[in-house]
């Protein structure tokens, strides 16, 4: 961290010939930690990163920071360094955006390019947790350390996603696991709904009582077998069918968020 920061015309600084981003409005970044008025935070590597390459920001240039638990700060650019991007921290704002219906989605692990894809939006859609599972008909299977990279690069996605569509609150993802072990460890709470997509159900969203807690059970690119559907709803599961189409499974997972947020939330 860099507690004495050079004026706009030390070493560091962009060149004053190179111009610089102009914004409607500031950029945002992900800096967990203390963000009190008058704080110096280094920014995380991928955030200064995206700030110096990419944006090729300046020394004095606006930003917005959050830390991920709520609110967010207004901020500049204090430092730039070879590897490294300070900022100096201003006025705080309680700020949110979250939906006032919240909703888990334990999503079923799909090829590499489609869960990166459901988990992107389904962040930009309010989700507020994410629970990657493997169940019989998963193409992708992780173990061991492979699992771990792909929960870790997950979450830096999910960051990335809050940092774009303005969310101050960062949704967890969670450890990989089997369908069974899933369901064994997560009892239902007696205000959650719980809800599991499948083309055999019967009840359609829209009838259903109007909920302030889900936990949306949604299948890979084979769906649920047979047998995973009656073991969730011995777990408390609803089957919910989202028309008479056949969806893909990046699909159905965001087409029910968008329709619970839109029956209930503030879509």
């Amino acid at each position: 961290m860099h507690n004495n920061l050079p004026s706009r015309s030390a070493h560091g600084e962009r060149p004053s010939s190179v111009p610089g981003p102009r914004y409607g409005s500031p950029p945002r970044f992900y800096c967990p930690g203390d963000l009190s008025q008058g704080a110096t935070r280094d920014l995380p590597e991928a955030a200064a990163h995206h700030a110096a390459r990419v944006l090729r920001m300046r020394v004095g240039d606006a930003v917005v920071v959050f830390n991920g638990e709520g609110g967010e700060a207004d901020a500049e650019i204090g430092f730039i360094g070879k590897d490294c991007v300070a900022v100096r921290v201003g006025v705080w704002r309680g700020r949110e955006s979250e939906s006032p219906i919240r909703v888990a989605l334990a999503q079923g692990l799909s090829a590499r390019e489609r869960m990166d894809f459901t988990l992107q939006k389904a962040v930009e859609l309010g989700v507020a947790e994410i629970f990657p599972i493997e169940t019989r008909r998963s193409v992708m299977r992780l173990a061991d350390e492979r699992a771990t990279r792909r929960v870790e690069h997950w979450q830096s996605l999910v960051v990335a996603a809050c940092e774009q569509c303005g969310r101050n609150r960062v949704p967890p993802v969670h450890p990989v696991s089997s369908l069974p072990d899933f369901l064994g460890s997560h009892p239902q709470r007696p205000e959650q709904q719980r809800y599991v997509l499948t083309l055999d159900a019967h009840a359609r969203l829209r009838e259903l009582p109007a909920p302030r807690d889900v936990l949306l059970l949604a299948g890979p690119e084979g769906g649920f077998a047979s047998d995973e559907i009656q073991i969730a709803r011995s777990c408390g599961f609803t089957p919910v069918r989202l028309g008479p189409r056949v969806l893909r499974t990046e699909t159905a997972a965001l087409a029910a968020l968008a329709a619970i947020h839109a029956l209930w939330g503030d879509l």
